[in-house]
């Protein structure tokens, strides 16, 4: 079975894939990134979650879901998630969070140039 965008997002900021009382918040966070994600030309243009029914090859297409950004989607989800909702009172761990981010925003775009218009 393919994997929800939400229970994967919501089992990497944890605590539990199954505890869904922050749902709500989640998804508005979730929705918000993958805005920024079609911003560096990274999925279905428009594409929002309202619960669990809406998996990874939904917004993703299928060449990009076996070429390696699947991976660094789901990891830059995950940090930016946590940044807003969970956010780490260690600012050394904050900082990495961001750095890590940046990087793989930039990562995806310059992934996305390359597959439009060649190297």
């Amino acid at each position: 079975m393919e994997e929800s965008i939400l229970e994967t997002i919501r089992g990497m900021v944890g605590p539990d894939v199954n505890y869904d009382a922050f749902d709500v918040d989640l998804v508005t966070h979730i929705n918000t990134y993958l805005g920024v994600l079609n911003q560096l030309g990274i999925g279905k243009m428009g594409f929002t979650i309202e619960d669990s029914d809406a998996r990874w090859s939904d917004f993703l297409d299928k060449e990009d879901m076996t070429n390696g950004i699947y991976n660094s989607v789901k990891s830059y989800l995950y940090m930016k998630v946590k940044l807003v909702f969970d956010c780490p009172a260690n600012a050394t761990l904050v900082q990495s969070l961001k750095d890590q981010s940046e990087e793989i925003a930039w990562r995806l775009k310059e992934q996305r140039e390359y597959d439009l218009y060649g190297g």
